[in-house]
């Protein structure tokens, strides 16, 4: 199964089982939105839960915020979203298909990188213990000419991003025979900026003055409390700000899943600090935020920093957490520099002090942030990437599992009586009783026990206990771990406490 295949299927399950839905299905759906389900709500909402945590309560110096999604509209000609918040558009003239042309274009490096790596894991392969990567890519010629393809395009690429060069863009992509996917055909229009903030009225009359904007990221909903939260908080230099937030982007491009969504959700963390230490502190935060997201178990190697060659007009450092998804390594969270920017916009054209003054230095300044970024929806689409798995259990039998780390997973244990009768399904509802407050669960007694494991495998249930006859003697129960499959009597009065220990955050936090 190749790997867009397999993203296929994952898409399919998560629907199948409740994770995640097309927006409005019944209206045959809305391009580039989707609802979470019942499964989908909870991992999410455990995946905030852990950073959420991570962030307020393992750091006495940041606290959380919850802005509106509304804010004056200065706030994004502050920013300098009104001015600069634009993508490179390029149309197919046979297809009538958008695409970003610097999407493209970094597609085209992409699969340049690929066809090296390949190249790597047969030489790989091939010599074995003996095999020296780093001077099998300086030698082998297949990879130099690789190297030097992707170095004319990755420098003519660069160059035109700092340029801003729209005719530049276009002739990369003419040059290196990029073709739309569905024409397959090179028949482009001229590259275009497009502006992503969705607009719209706060009053009825239409004037132009009523304009407003659905919110594209949530930092500056805290830059503009920086100074309500420094004051009731009485938070002293350095200190960070959290939120967890919907955002809105008229992406025209939106693709991959949930990866690209007009309607999103991010974590965002802003640590104001002394000027002149900020490096110290975005230096921090990468190892910080890479440790959050290795804790998960989910393989270290899936991992990878991308340092941003050209930065946004905000920042003088700039990173990316990037993750290897099926479609191959892509963005997950960014780590920013943002110097004073920010606050410093907001107190020139509010005309408001914007200030932090030092007790023990007697100087008073502007702030700058260093920034921690994360899309909650691409996190989610991470953890359900890495955790699916067809396994063979033998007989020629397969089973598919979401490994979910447990900590995370959106059912903890399923309550199974294993027959509708003879009191099991009276003993199994005290069962429920004794970790249902503690847990969320499951209770199913329909269909055969073998059928109800594979369902709960299915949506990455980290325990069954089954409620048998033997139950009904002894007060004991069989509790299944699912990655291993490994089966074991247990008191039903130890229940709790052995759940706990594999699925408690704490677990996760500890780590940190």
């Amino acid at each position: 199964m190749t790997q867009d295949e397999l993203f296929k299927v994952l898409v399919a399950h998560c629907k199948e089982y409740g994770f995640i839905f097309p927006s409005s299905e019944i209206y045959d759906g809305l391009s580039a939105v989707y609802d979470y389900g019942q499964m989908g709500v909870e991992l999410k909402n455990n995946i905030k839960s852990y950073w959420w945590q991570a962030m307020t309560r393992l750091n006495e110096n940041i606290v959380g915020i919850d802005s509106c999604v509304f804010m004056h509209p200065k706030t994004w000609v502050a920013s300098g979203h009104v001015a600069a918040f634009n993508d490179p558009l390029i149309d197919n003239k046979d297809s009538k298909k958008r695409y970003r042309a610097d999407v493209l274009i970094e597609d085209y490096l992409g699969k340049i990188e690929e066809k090296m790596n390949k190249e790597v894991e047969k030489g790989r392969k091939r010599f074995g213990e003996a095999f020296d990567e780093a001077k099998f890519r300086e030698t082998n010629p297949n990879i130099l000419r690789e190297k030097a393809k992707y170095d004319e395009v990755h420098n003519r690429y660069v160059a035109a991003e700092e340029a801003n060069d729209l005719k530049e863009y276009k002739q990369i992509i003419l040059d290196c025979g990029i073709v739309d996917p569905i024409s397959g055909t090179a028949n482009w229009t001229d590259v275009r900026q497009f502006n992503l903030m969705f607009s719209t009225q706060i009053s009825n009359t239409g004037a132009d003055d009523d304009k407003i904007y659905l919110r594209p990221e949530t930092a500056q909903g805290i830059f503009i409390n920086y100074l309500n939260v420094q004051k009731t908080g009485r938070m002293k230099i350095p200190f960070g700000i959290a939120q967890i937030g919907k955002a809105f982007r008229n992406e025209i491009v939106a693709r991959q899943f949930i990866f690209r969504m007009r309607e999103f959700e991010q974590m965002e963390m802003e640590f104001f600090c002394k000027p002149g230490t900020e490096m110290e502190w975005f230096a921090k935060w990468k190892e910080n935020r890479m440790k959050w997201h290795r804790s998960l178990g989910m393989g270290d190697d899936n991992y990878r920093f991308h340092d941003h060659e050209k930065l946004a007009h905000y920042a003088n450092a700039a990173t990316d957490i990037e993750f290897h998804f099926p479609f191959g390594f892509k963005e997950l969270e960014g780590i920013h520099s943002r110097t004073d920017f920010d606050l410093g916009n907001h107190q020139k054209l509010s005309g408001r002090k914007i200030q932090y003054f030092d007790p023990e230095t007697n100087e008073s300044y502007v702030p700058y942030c260093v920034e921690t970024s994360i899309g909650v929806d691409r996190m989610v689409l991470a953890v359900l990437s890495h955790s699916y798995k067809v396994e063979e259990v033998g007989n020629g039998e397969t089973r598919v599992v979401l490994a979910i780390p447990a900590p995370i997973a959106p059912v903890k244990v399923a309550v199974l009586p294993l027959v509708r009768k003879d009191g099991l399904p009276e003993l199994a509802q005290k069962v429920v009783d004794e970790v249902k407050f503690d847990f969320t669960y499951q209770y199913d007694e329909k269909d055969a026990i073998g059928r109800r494991y594979r369902r709960q495998d299915a949506i990455g249930t980290p325990f069954c206990v089954t409620v048998d006859y033997d139950s009904l003697k002894d007060n004991t129960v069989t509790i299944r771990e699912r990655d291993s499959m490994t089966q074991e009597r247990v008191p039903i009065s130890e229940l709790r406490s052995i759940i706990d220990k594999k699925v408690n955050m704490s677990n996760l936090l500890r780590q940190l």
